[in-house]
């Protein structure tokens, strides 16, 4: 709990973090609390709120586990500062779905901030991961072990030596440039070709979601989610061998099912909610946003929600103060 030194507005943000490493020991993720350099407890309680953050019981796919603990965290910190009269749930990545999936579903907040999360179908995020794997080892066969689906534990727990011995100097190569274009054409991933340092951080960021949540995310879902058998692979030099060689995996019938019904939001708002995402994600594709907005339509909620676009590259990659404006927003609405 972080609570402002002085003339505390009498509201609370709550923050739900994004995916952490399932290699790692369950703990506050420090590092999420930054943003370009900018402490988030710091900068929320300098505008009035308080702020309150836990780990989730689990890491790794933990979209359930960290919406019921949220849910507890706001149950303690009320008990403790009884005062409180609202409460905002704002989360990043993977907390930008827990936020999502919770404002339909719970009535402890009072309204939310979802930054640049999977909140418009889960499964399509599923395949993005998986198709840029794919992909890779079409156009880089060899360097990384396993597949797409099948990640060996040495690599779990060795990606970042693995990834800055073997892959990061292929992908300077000039004799690589051709198959790396085409990786990033066939992917959707637009970046632009003479920024070599911003080509290899989301190159690296792909890779180590696939790595990272291939296994655990198999176990939590009971099955394996990722099904390409009939994507077709276009905007290559050469469409027909791409899609005759590619890898193919077919998912299993209970995990799609389960990404369906817990994973993926409907639309159907409580109460206000403020999604905020950079245009240019290659973690997190822009798309989940008009996906989303579809749905609140389709649910007669439209009044309570509002989105933000920023601009940029990268994921997560807006500004404190589009953070703040955003935040501004859904203050205003809950306030009407």
């Amino acid at each position: 709990f972080c609570i402002p030194a002085r003339n505390w507005n009498g509201e609370l943000v709550v923050f739900a973090h994004g995916f952490v490493s399932p290699t790692r020991r369950v703990a506050i993720p420090e590092e999420q609390l930054t943003l370009n350099g900018i402490s988030l407890p710091d900068t929320v309680t300098a505008l009035g709120y308080a702020f309150a953050v836990t780990s989730y019981s689990v890491n790794g796919l933990a979209v359930k586990e960290g919406a019921a603990d949220v849910i507890d965290l706001v149950g303690l910190f009320k008990a403790k500062y009884p005062q409180t009269r609202h409460v905002y749930l704002m989360g990043f990545s993977e907390g930008a779905l827990i936020t999502a999936l919770a404002l339909e579903q719970v009535s402890a907040f009072d309204g939310g901030l979802a930054a640049c999360g999977p909140v418009g179908d889960f499964g399509m995020q599923i395949e993005h991961i998986g198709n840029f794997r794919v992909l890779f080892d079409y156009y880089f066969p060899k360097l990384l072990a396993g597949s797409a689906i099948s990640v060996p534990r040495s690599l779990l727990n060795n990606f970042d030596p693995v990834f800055n011995a073997r892959i990061a100097p292929q992908l300077v190569k000039p004799a690589n440039a051709i198959s790396l274009t085409q990786l990033l054409n066939v992917s959707g991933i637009s970046l632009p070709m003479t920024s070599t340092a911003l080509i290899k951080t989301t190159i690296r960021e792909l890779l180590w979601y696939n790595v990272h949540s291939t296994a655990d995310g198999i176990a939590k879902l009971s099955g394996q989610p990722f099904d390409n058998m009939r994507r077709v692979y276009r905007g290559s030099l050469n469409d027909g061998a791409l899609n005759a060689h590619v890898q193919r995996f077919k998912a299993d019938g209970t995990a799609l099912a389960r990404m369906a019904v817990g994973y993926t939001p409907q639309g159907a708002l409580r109460v206000p909610l403020v999604t905020l995402h950079t245009l240019h994600d290659t973690l997190v594709p822009y798309q989940h946003e008009v996906l989303f907005r579809q749905r609140v339509v389709q649910q007669g909620r439209m009044a309570r929600h509002m989105h933000v676009a920023a601009n940029g590259y990268g994921h997560c990659g807006f500004s404190v103060d589009d953070m703040q404006e955003a935040l501004s927003q859904l203050q205003e609405r809950v306030q009407e």
